[in-house]
């Protein structure tokens, strides 16, 4: 298939190289020309993606719209902050039956708004996937098995990039709640940057795995009152991610909450990391829709204090220790 991508960060390198190696015919378009020149002669984005080097050479542009014609798919590789840019940019040069592909986990800050939800505004017409799961690029970028899910509610648009995006070792499941699955790829980077502050702290697996299993109550409870199905959350973009950003040193959000934890401002911790971190702006996005929800989270309010009020992260652990003192699993789990 004709495959266009676009983001030259190690997650759009990633998924670029595992469609060439399959045997697309891919276009590459990235912003840096310094990262296009790389590819270019080395077949390796180096900043980025160091050591995954392509099999043969690959069509780079600094120019998007060199990559729309006759393509079958277009594939988001940026960060959520950058994503209404890009489907802004190509809105009225790409054929309305293109399927978008999104790979960013977030929610957009000022807007509340899901990718999908800003695909639809912009291009109402072309089918939305989210490809989204336990992934490290680094790890895909080495062939190393992964899974991962890919969910629309054009569930043949879903099965199209199943088909096309599978290799003997990245295996892709699909699944029509595209709420869930994009809410769980963003929510899991609030209880990641938790994970690192409880790193940074000299904490131990105690604290981490209560983190992480009050954590995905904590999606589950905004995911359901969004339209999510619950169910979603105990899946590979749920659960699945959940473990793998909070355990993993390639984790950006991981690596700035330790950061956090030691005493690092949160300009310090981004600087310090050297690429987005996704989960900072999301603490912000799902603060909000809480609020408008009326859903209560305890835990992305704890980091919404440490990241926006400078808030002691070791105080906000004591204050989530000393709630009030309640039932494990509360009635809206059931409902």
């Amino acid at each position: 298939m004709n495959i266009s991508v676009a983001g030259g960060g190690s997650w759009g390198t990633a998924i670029a190289r595992l469609l060439t190696h399959k045997g697309h015919n891919v276009k590459f378009y990235i912003r840096e020309e310094e990262t296009v020149y790389n590819l270019k002669k080395y077949r390796e984005n180096k900043e980025f993606l160091p050591g995954s080097v392509f099999d043969r050479d690959i069509f780079v542009t600094t120019d998007i719209l060199e990559t729309l014609p006759e393509a079958d798919i277009f594939v988001i590789g940026v960060p959520t902050s950058a994503c209404r840019e890009i489907l802004n940019k190509i809105k009225d040069a790409i054929d309305k039956n293109t399927i978008i592909v999104n790979l960013s986990k977030g929610i957009e800050q000022n807007t509340l708004k899901r990718i999908s939800e800003i695909s639809k505004e912009l291009l109402p017409q072309n089918p939305f996937v989210a490809l989204s799961g336990p992934s490290h690029a680094e790890e895909v970028g080495k062939d190393i098995p992964t899974t991962v899910v890919a969910a629309s509610v054009d569930i043949d648009a879903a099965k199209t990039v199943q088909e096309e995006f599978t290799t003997p070792v990245f295996r892709i499941y699909t699944n029509s709640d595209l709420i869930g699955v994009e809410l769980g790829g963003a929510l899991k980077n609030i209880i990641a940057l938790a994970a690192g502050i409880n790193d940074g702290l000299k904490f131990g697996d105690n604290t981490k795995a209560a983190l992480m299993t009050r954590g995905i109550y904590e999606m589950s409870k905004l995911g359901m009152a969004l339209g999510a199905d619950p169910h979603t959350f105990n899946g590979l973009s749920g659960i699945g991610d959940l473990i793998v950003t909070c355990t993993s040193m390639h984790s950006r959000n991981r690596r700035a909450g330790i950061l956090l934890g030691e005493g690092k401002t949160m300009d310090e911790a981004c600087k310090n990391v050297g690429q987005v971190v996704e989960g900072i702006k999301t603490v912000a996005a799902a603060y909000e829709l809480a609020k408008e929800k009326n859903i209560e989270m305890p835990i992305t309010n704890m980091i919404y204090k440490v990241l926006y009020d400078n808030y002691d992260p070791l105080k906000a652990v004591e204050d989530l220790m000393g709630r009030k003192n309640k039932v494990e699993i509360e009635q809206i789990f059931y409902e």
